[in-house]
């Protein structure tokens, strides 16, 4: 049974959220609960946040090793979807808070707490993504933020570490907001809020610059109905094959992504992402499915696709419209099996070779050299009813005087 003196607490080991646990008990008067997930931010390590999370005042410190869960539950997901916000975005923050959002809700049942609390501003996307899943997954919780809801300012926290001696050492402002995990990389702020500024080199981390890159780097990915399975014939696991791939194909500068971008809560905002596992995995994904997937079953899922990012990137990650779009995805990657060879270099992810037990592409059908299989006579019937609309429509306009007007004399 939830306890109204009890808060759970999304923590992150940094100033915001080590100020926030004392800072929240005074205000509010709950215990809080620090709750800590390693998605594969790298960093510190678990122990050394839930340590720090006690010593700055949490009653208890809940810490979970979520790599694999998140790498293979949800991105997966975002993988099977080719998910990409924009046309380039692959979705690096919007996928890792339905996950948090899970475990704070975990959290809140394990510990006996009536409220969850995280460090989302009121203008950002994220503060959506933590209420609306913990409303989805349990509608009795509360949601709070203390720098949205409690005035909790940068300098305050300095003054309020400071009165309350925590023990914390991070006083200077970075300049960027930063948010990163096995699927990629997002950085904000600073001097990027003008979007006339260019990045510079130290907004990078998880690329090298692409303008010299070492020597091209062939690769071959083996695909098991839409998940990689084999990186160069080695068995990997979802995990294994995000963090290869992001080191690979990050060392040929892959996977950097500058946008204006339309966020949920109506502001345009200036966003750098560094995504390099995610955009690889994608592009091999995309083509196996070129050549598994039937044509209509095609055209569908890539509008099916398109919605599915957008509405994860809405926060609608256990929404019904999501679960049902899932359904549709999971049944188009039952053939999606084969390999996918592609040259990493220079920034870009180019596919040069596909073979697939399940590939709907018949040589037979498509050569135009000796053993061709392809019943050319059968065009002709097929042109003559394909365009019997086109043909009964023109004849219509041509009697009202509505043609198409041919020039006269276009060749002298």
């Amino acid at each position: 049974m939830a306890d109204n003196k009890r808060l759970v607490l999304a923590y992150s080991g940094g100033l915001d959220t080590s100020v926030a646990i004392s800072y929240l008990k005074e205000r509010t008067g709950k215990d809080v609960v620090a709750m800590s997930l390693d998605v594969g931010q790298g960093g510190e390590s678990l122990e050394t946040i839930k340590q720090r999370a006690l010593a700055c005042g949490a009653v208890e410190a809940y810490v979970v090793d979520a790599r694999n869960e998140f790498a293979e539950e949800y991105c997966m997901k975002a993988l099977k979807a080719n998910a990409m916000y924009e046309g380039v975005y692959p979705l690096v923050s919007a996928i890792s808070r339905p996950l948090i959002s899970k475990h704070l809700v975990r959290a809140a049942h394990q510990f006996g707490a009536d409220t969850i609390s995280h460090g989302c501003t009121g203008k950002g996307n994220d503060q959506v993504r933590f209420e609306v899943s913990i409303a989805s997954i349990d509608p009795t919780l509360k949601a709070i933020s203390p720098i949205r809801d409690l005035a909790l300012t940068r300098d305050v926290e300095i003054a309020f570490a400071k009165e309350h001696k925590l023990p914390i050492t991070q006083t200077e402002k970075s300049p960027y907001s930063i948010d990163q995990n096995v699927w990629g990389r997002a950085i904000e702020t600073g001097f990027l809020e003008d979007p006339w500024n260019g990045p510079t080199k130290d907004c990078y981390s998880y690329t090298d610059d692409p303008a010299f890159p070492p020597v091209e780097d062939e690769v071959i990915i083996e695909f098991k109905q839409g998940i990689p399975v084999k990186i160069d014939g080695r068995d990997v696991t979802p995990l294994q094959a995000i963090e290869e791939m992001n080191r690979r194909a990050g060392a040929q500068g892959i996977g950097r992504i500058d946008l204006i971008e339309d966020r949920l809560v109506g502001i345009k905002s200036r966003e750098l992402y560094e995504a390099p596992g995610a955009v690889a995995l994608i592009t091999a994904h995309q083509e196996l499915e070129n050549c598994c997937l039937e044509r209509e079953q095609h055209r569908i899922k890539r509008d099916i696709d398109k919605r599915w990012a957008e509405l994860v990137y809405d926060a609608q990650w256990f929404s019904p419209a999501t679960q049902s779009l899932n359904a549709f995805i999971e049944d188009t990657q039952k053939y999606v099996s084969g390999e996918i060879r592609m040259t990493l270099h220079g920034g870009r992810a180019v596919v040069t070779g596909r073979r697939s037990d399940t590939s709907l592409y018949d040589y037979n059908l498509a050569t135009y050299d000796s053993g061709d299989s392809f019943d050319s006579k059968s065009s002709n019937g097929f042109i003559d009813i394909y365009g019997l609309p086109s043909r009964v429509a023109a004849a219509r306009d041509v009697k009202f005087g509505n043609g198409i007007e041919v020039p006269e004399n276009a060749v002298e």
